[in-house]
């Protein structure tokens, strides 16, 4: 049984307003995606899927890699227990996102952790993350949450469709390297959050294992970099806690 929702402080955002900055701090990211679902669009409508397939799929799937990966995979003729598992093991970070979420989460109605588990994104999390680092006790920072995933739902709907309608008018728009617009996007968003020793230590472990892994099959380097920088990060932690309690009298 879950625990009420605890009533607004009087200073405190309220439900919309929260949803609302939500959305307005992922509007940035929002023109990072914004190239791979013109692509994505463009391949699917190109592809037996055509502009009704691609629509579903984003309506239900919402994932950018594992929708490129299944899209070839299917165009491949791959069985659909590959896809699925594929599928499941390019989107393995997303259990590493949702433990880190967990503590605000988990008193939630089940309603509404089903909606923002599907919402949650890597966009989103970069998002959110900032926002539950404030420790304002705010009582709807899942509203934020919300807002953020739907403005990203949103926007990966619309680029979808737009992607599938230019593609056919202008084929060439796979070809353009918009892709790079999504890297640039968090870059901008890491960086300013290296303030500190183990930040930098988990973000350059994680480079660098990444980069090592960069050849493996299924983008399991992905996966293996963010399993190395969770490792680095808790090691780190420990020792911290290790040397402040030594510190104490």
């Amino acid at each position: 049984m879950h625990a009420p929702f605890p009533s607004p402080r009087p200073d405190g955002p309220d439900r919309l307003s929260e949803f609302l900055h939500g959305a307005r701090d992922t509007a940035p990211l929002l023109l990072g995606a914004a190239p791979f679902g013109l692509i994505f669009g463009a391949l699917a409508a190109a592809s037996p899927l055509g502009l009704g397939g691609a629509m579903a799929m984003s309506a239900l799937v919402f994932a950018g890699s594992a929708q490129f990966i299944a899209l070839s995979l299917l165009g491949a003729g791959a069985s659909g227990l590959v896809v699925v598992f594929t599928t499941l093991v390019v989107n393995l970070r997303h259990l590493l996102y949702a433990a880190s979420l967990q503590p605000q989460m988990a008193r939630l109605p089940q309603r509404w952790r089903v909606l923002l588990a599907f919402w949650l994104t890597d966009e989103t999390y970069a998002a959110v993350h900032h926002r539950y680092a404030r420790d304002d006790a705010a009582p709807f920072k899942h509203w934020y949450t919300a807002g953020s995933g739907a403005a990203m739902y949103g926007n990966w709907l619309g680029w979808t469709a737009a992607g599938a309608v230019l593609g056919q008018a202008s084929p060439a728009l796979t070809h353009l390297g918009l892709e790079f617009a999504l890297v640039a996007t968090f870059v901008g968003i890491v960086v300013p959050l290296l303030r500190q020793r183990p930040s930098l230590a988990v973000a350059l472990t994680a480079a660098a294992v990444a980069l090592l892994a960069r050849d493996l099959p299924y983008k399991l380097g992905l996966l293996l970099a963010a399993l190395a920088g969770v490792a680095v990060g808790v090691v780190l932690d420990a020792r911290s806690a290790a040397a402040d309690a030594g510190e104490a009298p």
